[in-house]
């Protein structure tokens, strides 16, 4: 995320820049294949919660939610260049809540097959959004915009950096992995195997695509500022959109793309981390103890998410190229790590993350 966010411009090229090549857009996908996981957590992990105890893990659910859509709009009320992803999680964490009680298997398919039709279906709403005035009769009605300034519920689906629409099927697999008994022999392993082929699927599928397909570097110059096709099936620097989107943009897979070829890769790589971490927790614990910084990060994410983004506000000018630098990216690495093992060792959790525990509250009340 940090590298994403605060790291040099990947086009320096060499091994650096294929290293932070590698966290665009996949950091943000784990991060929602792991809410996933904790959704599952919240709401009852082995078996879902029933009854009382699982009104009032929905409630929680709810709260939540609402919360992450809050803070995500005063994030980006701060006006940095990072596309805060906070309310678009809180939005998908409602739409997933329904499936909260099915089976590993049931959300595994309902994962694959939301990837498989969700980015077509996100496909013809934008050409529907971009030939029409019917989306802004929406975005004047709607109270969201009107409160945040924004298109509110239709960016927050359809137009905007993360659309719940293309986003749902991250945490779907995250619940779904969540649902495994993930101390079983030989199921880590064949969830990195899984992984790995769906990463071959996503990112495979879109290169032989893109190959097979003529004319694609012209498309895909044209349709972009000036990107090419030769990594528009793995990597960001094919560049952004400028114009209506063409079809042949359905058979990229850069990170932020939106496709099923992006999705499939992206969350096939989420897989390998976790099978990684995993194994890496089960059977290395020396490592493990020399990685409690990092441990220490992972239990205050959302604080450290938003004190980044605070920070990127209060010190960053986005004329000066030096607050790119490794130096820079190495730096708040190292401080979030220092204040997180440091808090960590007083307090169970975050700052913000007492606020979401705090705000769910009201939630024990639910007979």
């Amino acid at each position: 995320m940090y590298s994403a966010h605060v790291g040099p411009d990947v086009t320096v090229g060499g091994p650096v820049g294929f290293l932070l090549e590698l966290a665009r857009g996949r950091s943000s996908a784990l991060f929602a294949v792991l809410a996933g996981f904790s959704l599952v957590i919240i709401t009852g992990r082995p078996h879902p919660r029933t009854g009382r105890a699982g009104r009032q893990a929905v409630a929680r659910v709810v709260i939540r939610s609402l919360v992450l859509v809050a803070l995500g709009y005063a994030l980006t009320a701060l006006d940095t260049d990072v596309d805060v992803i906070l309310a678009y999680y809180g939005l998908i964490f409602l739409a997933v809540l329904p499936l909260y009680r099915l089976r590993a298997r049931t959300l595994a398919v309902i994962a694959a097959g939301s990837a498989l039709i969700l980015p077509q279906v996100l496909y013809i709403i934008n050409q529907l959004i971009d030939q029409g005035g019917w989306a802004d009769a929406v975005v004047a009605r709607d109270p969201l915009a009107r409160i945040t300034d924004s298109d509110g519920l239709i960016e927050l689906l359809f137009t905007g950096e993360y659309p719940v629409l293309t986003w749902i099927p991250f945490m779907i697999a995250g619940m779904a992995v969540a649902r495994l008994d993930l101390t079983r022999p030989g199921l880590r392993g064949r969830l990195a195997v899984a992984g790995g082929v769906l990463a071959v699927l996503g990112y495979g599928g879109s290169c032989l695509a893109l190959h097979l397909v003529p004319h694609m570097g012209t498309v895909i110059a044209g349709a972009t500022d000036g990107g090419s096709a030769s990594s528009a099936w793995w990597s960001d620097t094919v560049g952004d959109l400028t114009g209506n989107t063409p079809a042949e943009w359905l058979l990229v897979a850069a990170p932020h793309s939106q496709t099923t070829f992006s999705i499939l890769g992206n969350t096939g790589v989420a897989f390998v981390v976790v099978a990684a971490c995993l194994t890496v927790a089960d059977r290395m614990p020396r490592v493990m103890r020399l990685a409690t910084p990092v441990s220490a990060v992972g239990m205050v994410s959302l604080t450290a998410y938003a004190l980044h983004i605070v920070a990127l506000w209060a010190l960053v000018d986005t004329e000066d190229e030096t607050l790119s630098a490794p130096p820079v990216l190495l730096a708040f690495i190292a401080i979030a790590m220092l204040l997180a093992t440091a808090w960590t060792r007083i307090f169970r959790r975050g700052p913000l993350e007492y606020l979401l525990h705090t705000a769910t509250w009201p939630a024990r009340r639910i007979l």
